[in-house]
């Protein structure tokens, strides 16, 4: 912390800001299409800007993830992520976040039980980024809420040191696993 001019700087988690920034933009599309199983597969060009955004966030943070488990770590695209987290942390498979706003319960990383599969969020985010003409149509709500959840479980994983500093919390995706919540503040819980 430095202080000068009477003005003191705490840090800041950048990503952890961009994180809050995205679930804030889920917070305000929710008031246009309800986070229902009847709107799952709604798409759109705002979702499909969300979808792309927090996908690539996780590109980030997974690389950052595998830094912490290996200083070393060449890592570079989803299957290798999967091959260094999922050795650290086997299983992420079964993390779980929950949107309590909506009801959901969301498990983003549930194909990684199974080496070398990419989540289908990540490969309808790839379809969307790449082939947008031909697959627009997997921009969808649910894809979202899934590649927003990873985002999350990651930065668990990548500030878990800190966790307990992340300031504000999230208020729309709650982790179910890797921390527990006590009031406002979240412990971040090792696996076994």
């Amino acid at each position: 912390m430095r202080c000068e001019l009477g003005i003191e700087q705490q840090q800041v988690f950048s990503h952890w800001n961009y994180f809050l920034s995205i679930e804030e933009d889920i917070s305000k599309l929710s008031r246009w299409i309800e986070p229902s199983e009847s709107n799952y597969e709604c798409y759109s060009l705002e979702i499909a800007r969300l979808l792309m955004t927090a996908a690539a966030e996780v590109d980030v943070v997974a690389k950052l993830v595998c830094k912490c488990i290996n200083p070393n770590s060449r890592a570079r695209g989803i299957e290798s992520y999967q091959k260094e987290i999922v050795g650290e942390f086997p299983n992420i498979y079964q993390a779980e976040v929950l949107v309590p706003r909506f009801g959901l319960t969301l498990k983003p990383w549930t194909n990684w039980r199974d080496e070398n599969t990419s989540p289908l969020w990540w490969k309808a985010n790839n379809k969307v980024k790449h082939q947008r003409s031909e697959h627009f149509n997997q921009a969808t709500l649910k894809n979202l809420f899934n590649a927003v959840a990873a985002l999350l479980l990651l930065l668990i994983l990548n500030y878990r040191e800190e966790i307990n500093q992340l300031s504000p919390k999230s208020t729309l995706f709650i982790p179910n696993s890797f921390c527990i919540r006590i009031g406002d503040d979240l412990l971040y819980m090792p696996q076994a």
